[in-house]
């Protein structure tokens, strides 16, 4: 077996070497009419075929030499130490809605289950009538299908709870309360995991939200950060300090976006499948800006870093200037501003790039893939009919841990 990669990436399109996923699983299962809305979902997967799209994602990943890590194997791993086992059981059982009684009752049921049970408690959530015990007033007064540890149906997106820049690793701080405990155990697999022990990490769920779908890396040193539904404009300007202070980054584009589902991240917008090629959703990139943050050198009296804020510009526009380019090609999502909404909905801008000029697409966007053909980008196309039901394509569903340097 070869050395793994070394962990980092600089850019979105730089050869992919490592890459972290999530196959869907139990948790899935629990997903009903009655609580997909507050699980962030639109519709009722079916789960084994569910499975089987991600299996061929998987594959051809495999395919192209990446290496292909899962969130609940390194999760196994991670709570075989007895350490971080008793901090996860000690995060799950921080909900208030407990009581003591049933707080009791858990930690000693999560406190004898093996790592792989405890994963599966942990990502699957546990419900009301699935105990054996701690009957109390908690269990007396909820329903019989009321979760006591929710579960964790947005694994599936792994690109959103972490965010490698250069080689550190964000943990970032997720806005929706369904997502909360996904951070955790992501900080828990890149603290405690024998693979990632040493890793500089920076952020933090304790901080201004950021989530990863809204972090695009333009180019080494150029980061652009979307604001909108998930992540905040106080979190942009920590994570853009932080990624300033440790030498990550010279220059941050903050990006309003609109605040609905359909467009919750900013990679649901553009995504890069080039060095200087974007596939962009045309019906809003007219209207997309950029405000260009860099360090100035100075600080204020408390030590925080003074920051220039330009004016807003072009996104494109801003975004070229910074990369170092003369243009950044767009690459319009659909045909027309009918067939554009619609491919755009079922992620036809959500590619995750394998390598320059190669990126993974949803089969069903018949119109963007072939102009992403036209762009001479070769497509990889995989079946996301049951995948999508979470909006999200396949950057979503994917952390790179490890692409080869641009420069």
């Amino acid at each position: 077996m070869t050395d793994p990669a070394p962990h980092g990436a600089d850019s979105e399109v730089g050869r992919l070497r490592t890459v972290l996923l999530h196959r869907p699983g139990p948790e899935l299962k629990r997903l009903t009419p009655r609580n997909n809305d507050k699980l962030l979902f639109d519709a009722i997967p079916w789960v084994a075929r569910a499975q089987d799209e991600h299996d061929a994602f998987a594959a051809a990943l495999r395919a192209r030499d990446v290496e292909v890590l899962y969130l609940t194997e390194l999760l196994s791993e991670t709570l075989a130490d007895p350490d971080a086992r008793a901090h996860a059981i000690e995060e799950a059982l921080r909900d208030l809605d407990l009581g003591d009684t049933m707080r009791g009752y858990l930690e000693g049921l999560l406190g004898d289950a093996s790592p792989e049970e405890l994963t599966t408690y942990l990502t699957a959530g546990i419900r009301n009538d699935e105990v054996r015990g701690g009957f109390g007033l908690v269990t007396s007064l909820l329903a019989f299908d009321d979760f006591l540890i929710d579960p964790l149906p947005n694994l599936l997106f792994t690109r959103d709870s972490s965010v490698w820049v250069r080689d550190q690793v964000a943990i970032t701080s997720l806005a929706m309360p369904a997502r909360k405990r996904e951070t955790e155990l992501t900080e828990l697999i890149y603290t405690r995991h024998p693979r990632f022990v040493g890793t500089p990490t920076m952020h933090g769920a304790h901080l201004e939200h950021v989530e990863g779908g809204d972090v695009l890396l333009l180019a080494p040193g150029v980061i652009a950060v979307g604001c909108g539904e998930r992540t905040t404009p106080a979190g942009a300007e920590r994570l853009a300090r932080q990624c300033f202070d440790a030498g990550l980054a010279h220059t941050v584009l903050a990006v309003p976006i609109a605040q609905e589902r359909a467009t919750m991240h900013l990679d649901t917008i553009c995504t890069l499948v080039d060095v200087d090629k974007m596939v962009v959703y045309p019906n809003v990139a007219d209207s997309l800006v950029a405000y260009t943050v860099k360090p100035t050198g100075d600080h204020e009296d408390d030590g925080a870093m003074v920051l220039d804020v330009a004016q807003a510009e072009p996104f494109l526009v801003a975004a070229a200037k910074a990369m170092g380019i003369d243009t950044l090609q767009q690459i319009d999502t659909g045909l027309d501003p009918v067939t554009a909404e619609r491919e755009q909905w079922d992620d036809g801008n959500n590619t995750l790039a394998v390598a320059p000029r190669v990126a993974v697409a949803y089969e069903r966007n018949d119109e963007t893939n072939a102009a992403l053909e036209a762009a001479g980008i070769d497509v990889i196309k995989i079946a996301g009919s049951e995948l999508g039901s979470g909006r999200g394509g396949p950057r979503c569903m994917s952390c790179p841990i490890s692409r080869e340097p641009l420069g």
